[in-house]
């Protein structure tokens, strides 16, 4: 399989095999108008196995979701087929419209127009909790 190199865009790379497609849904991806790839299970001398993501168009990204479904992940930002900033990710201490409160009794499941706020009570096990009702997130 080949898959090109891009000239300006952005690599998701380390990214946990397996959490690639979960990724690509959070991110958005399938809404833009530019190639995106999606390469699973590649040989990995750090992780055995991981997921890429290659992105060819610079586009703003939401490193919060990264760090919440991945935070060993990196991203690399490519301008003229060069790696110009390799970030690493870590997880968010707070999640902002990421994810929904599955609380039925929540004020963000009764009210349209209020942010989905969560907070990360344990980063040990990755738990958030909703700011409004201290529902643990799913």
């Amino acid at each position: 399989m080949k898959i090109d190199s891009i000239s300006n865009g952005i690599v998701i790379d380390h990214i946990t095999a397996g959490r690639g497609m979960m990724l690509y849904e959070l991110l958005g991806l399938d809404k833009l108008d530019c190639s995106v790839a999606i390469i699973k299970n590649v040989t990995s001398g750090k992780l055995s196995k991981k997921d890429i993501i290659k992105i060819d168009a610079d586009i703003p990204i939401n490193f919060d979701v990264i760090g919440y479904v991945d935070p060993g992940a990196t991203v690399n930002v490519i301008k003229n087929e060069q790696i110009v900033e390799k970030r690493t990710i870590d997880i968010p201490e707070k999640l902002t419209n990421v994810i929904t409160c599955k609380n039925p009794r929540c004020i963000t499941t009764v009210e349209h127009g209020i942010d989905q706020i969560f907070k990360l009570v344990d980063r040990e096990n990755k738990i958030y909790r909703c700011i409004y009702c201290e529902a643990k997130a799913k």
